[in-house]
């Protein structure tokens, strides 16, 4: 084989090569990102949101989910991370009915529906609350593997002390991996769009 043939050859198999992996990308760009690896955070649950209606891991399936654990006498974490995911919803545009959030509380004792929907109203109306029973509550806790405790105070009262993590789920439901929402909101609503 000359040099000019094999040169020929040569090209010919690059010009394949890139052409399949061109077709290749274009694919997954219409299919959306899902989970790269099993991960043993999330599972089956049964609350309810807050407007009383049973929500089941059912509800993760279809588009990306951002899952966060909190609850509603929280100080400072949670509004500030609830704040944090409405800009993320508010900068994906319409896109964001592509995508869902979760608020899972840690203190169902206080956090009944109608507690969770009020709260929830200085934020995103894409956001839903979910609580139960403390028996429900702690079940989720556990599948995602969540650190919740109760900490008294003064007077009787009690705080929560639990896990911070922001969980971005993919559109079968599975974890992909914590969300840092400590960038500017459009980076952080373009990493969840590329799981829808």
């Amino acid at each position: 084989m000359s040099s000019r043939t094999a040169f020929i050859a040569g090209a010919f198999v690059f010009v394949l090569g890139a052409a399949g992996l061109a077709a290749a990308l274009f694919q997954l760009q219409g299919a959306g990102q899902t989970a790269t690896q099993a991960s043993s955070v999330g599972g089956p649950f049964t609350l309810v949101d807050q407007d009383g209606a049973t929500v089941t891991e059912a509800a993760l399936k279809g588009k990306p989910h951002i899952v966060f654990f909190g609850f509603t006498h929280c100080p400072d974490i949670c509004p500030t991370a609830l704040f944090d995911i409405t800009q993320v919803l508010d900068a994906m545009g319409p896109d964001a009915s592509k995508a869902g959030a979760l608020f899972v509380t840690v203190d169902p004792g206080r956090d009944t529906p109608e507690a969770m929907k009020a709260y929830l109203s200085a934020f995103s109306p894409l956001i839903h609350g979910l609580t139960g029973t403390q028996e429900q509550v702690d079940a989720m806790v556990k599948a995602y593997k969540v650190y919740a405790k109760k900490q008294p105070l003064e007077g009787g009262d009690y705080t929560m002390d639990h896990t911070a993590v922001v969980y971005l789920m993919d559109k079968n439901g599975a974890f992909v991996a914590p969300l840092n929402l400590k960038r500017p909101p459009q980076e952080v609503a373009e990493e969840v769009r590329s799981y829808t």
